[in-house]
């Protein structure tokens, strides 16, 4: 589209992906009688036409969008890792079931996928009535936790592609799933550190703005090493440390792509430093604790 022309200038009625691609990639300095000069151009016959078109065109547009954000990479990640987890807890909740209903028949039965495996794989249950379900569903088990594993694999190969960053600063799988809560790189991009910091963590959130709890510190990224391998006092000191890396690397990756080592030894030094401070405190809690055991004995 250009000053003089409108969106319709040069497209043909009948061409829906045309009149699409003229209405995603056009632009004007100024809006102007639009369906007037339609009509005055011939593309329509009168104004009910020209929006008749028009909303056509926006609606084929607005698909094409949506097809092109479903197809980018971020989001096959998405839709691979939430899979992955459906699978994982199915299959999880199956094999409870499973030990259940086999402890009728098995007196050997266990809990857990892999006794849902050793079902599958032996005879055990051979003769018993009632055995060819029991052992049917311990396959589906089976085939549940393996898929599982696959797209585990599939997300671990495909993190580091879309997200480099943040992939080498919170490992594939939980990147992956930082990218999921957020609803998209993009999307992860743009949220502060604080938000990202409490991620996975809204009921609790929430619940702390109806005044019902204190303020979480940290949601999923509290299965990360610098969290979790923190001592609790410590942890929101972490958090923060590690949710403002992630936030700058997820920014990083959506707008340029390109691969920061520094960030991760930076994240590290802070971390050493917040362990450090409480291995400090820790001892000089021990040697006043040991000065005063020393004066009782003196006394």
């Amino acid at each position: 589209m250009t000053d003089t022309d409108g969106w319709f200038a040069d497209a043909t009625r009948d061409d829906e992906e045309g009149l699409a691609a003229t209405v995603r990639e056009g632009s004007a300095a100024a809006p102007r009688a639009w369906p007037l000069e339609a009509v005055e151009a011939g593309f329509a016959a009168d104004e009910d036409e020209y929006y008749d078109a028009l909303h056509a065109a926006t609606t084929a547009a607005t698909r094409e969008a949506v097809a092109e954000l479903e197809r980018a990479d971020d989001r096959q990640l998405v839709h691979a890792v939430r899979a992955m987890d459906d699978c994982r807890r199915t299959a999880n909740e199956l094999a409870e079931r499973l030990a259940e209903w086999a402890g009728t028949v098995d007196g050997e039965a266990a809990s857990g996928v892999e006794y849902a495996r050793d079902l599958a794989a032996s005879d055990r249950l051979d003769g018993e009535p009632g055995a060819e379900p029991i052992t049917s569903l311990a396959e589906r088990v089976v085939d549940l936790a393996d898929e599982a594993d696959d797209l585990r694999e599939y997300v671990e190969r495909q993190t580091p592609a879309v997200a480099p960053n943040l992939a080498a600063l919170a490992g594939p799988v939980l990147a992956a799933r930082l990218i999921s809560l957020a609803g998209g790189l993009e999307s992860l991009a743009k949220k502060p550190s604080g938000t990202v910091q409490v991620l996975g963590a809204e009921d609790a959130l929430f619940a702390h703005l109806r005044g019902h709890a204190s303020s979480p510190k940290h949601g999923i990224i509290y299965t990360h090493d610098a969290v979790r391998g923190t001592r609790a006092e410590d942890r929101g000191s972490a958090s923060r440390a590690l949710a403002g890396k992630l936030s700058i690397a997820a920014r990083v990756d959506h707008y340029s792509g390109d691969l920061r080592p520094e960030l991760e030894a930076e994240l590290g030094e802070r971390i050493e430093a917040i362990q450090a401070r409480a291995e400090a405190e820790g001892d000089d809690g021990d040697t006043e604790a040991g000065t005063e055991t020393r004066g009782e004995s003196d006394d």
